[in-house]
């Protein structure tokens, strides 16, 4: 069964739901999570729908939706299903990176191409750009972000990475995001049980930048958010195309645990310090020739 854009977006969501600290009774307007999630009106209805049916939400008697017991219960990380839309997208972003697809391209391009129709293509299309690196051209077509894709630009992220993440952290705007770095904290605990070693490089890049843009988010700088977010964006095809050492992936994951603890022990300082020597080991043993 393909995995349409919006049962992608139940998790995306549900995290929306946890992360805002919403409670049970808080409506879920269908405009506003549109534009959070940077996709049409039309999945996020169908999204909504398939969570009411699936008891994750509640129905109002006044029309929309509004969250129940069981969003709140959710675990951290949805497995997704696997598919042939999950096939295609990888092939699009691995002939991307490979520089097999140009920089514009259109539909029926790409229709050819992969031999899908139209309608599963508008939803990998549609998860490519609600993860920021395709956007709709005027009229006609669709233009791709430049990708990262040499070693020395990968070692150069990694070095800007060094230079604003641990400042965000000593921001005098700080302010910690208990409920968010928690459920973060829950979702990499879960990755450090063993779930590591069976989930995809997408889930494993998607889980970690989840923790890196909270922290960000509480820097109060919105510079800092932004430029991380946008370097997520660029970076995610060199990720999502190498091969993981499940190994190091593990070590990172229990340095973010170490991380989320001293932040929510209000050890600024400390944290800064072990975010700068945390990205120092990820460059390391990612590093690219």
């Amino acid at each position: 069964m393909p995995q349409t854009l919006s049962t992608q977006l139940v998790q995306s969501i549900i995290h929306y739901i946890t992360s805002q600290s919403l409670p049970v009774g808080a409506r879920l307007p269908e405009r506003a999570l549109a534009e959070h999630l940077r996709v049409s009106r039309s999945p996020v209805r169908a999204a909504l729908a398939k969570m009411a049916d699936d008891a994750l939400i509640s129905r109002h008697p006044e029309g929309g939706y509004v969250v129940a017991e069981g969003a709140l219960a959710c675990p951290p990380f949805i497995e997704p299903v696997k598919s042939n839309a999950d096939e295609i997208y990888f092939r699009i972003a691995d002939d991307r990176l490979n520089g097999e697809l140009p920089e514009k391209v259109t539909e029926n391009e790409l229709m050819r191409r992969y031999s899908v129709t139209r309608s599963l293509l508008n939803d990998i299309l549609m998860r490519i750009h609600h993860e920021g690196w395709i956007e709709r051209l005027p009229g006609h077509g669709w233009l791709f972000a430049e990708p990262i894709s040499s070693g020395s630009a990968y070692n150069e992220s990694y070095r800007f990475r060094k230079i604003i993440e641990p400042a965000g952290i000593l921001e005098p705007t700080f302010r910690l995001d208990e409920a968010r770095i928690l459920q973060c904290r829950e979702e990499q605990a879960w990755l450090c049980d063993g779930a590591i070693f069976s989930v995809t490089p997408a889930q494993i890049f998607d889980a970690n930048a989840r923790l890196h843009e909270a922290i960000a988010a509480c820097s109060g700088n919105m510079f800092i958010l932004d430029a991380l977010r946008r370097l997520n964006s660029v970076r995610r095809l060199m990720e999502y195309t190498k091969a993981v050492d499940r190994d190091q992936a593990l070590r990172r994951c229990k340095e973010h645990l170490v991380l989320i603890n001293l932040l929510l022990e209000g050890e600024q300082e400390a944290a800064s310090d072990y975010m700068r020597m945390h990205l120092s080991n990820a460059s390391r043993e990612k590093q690219l020739n």
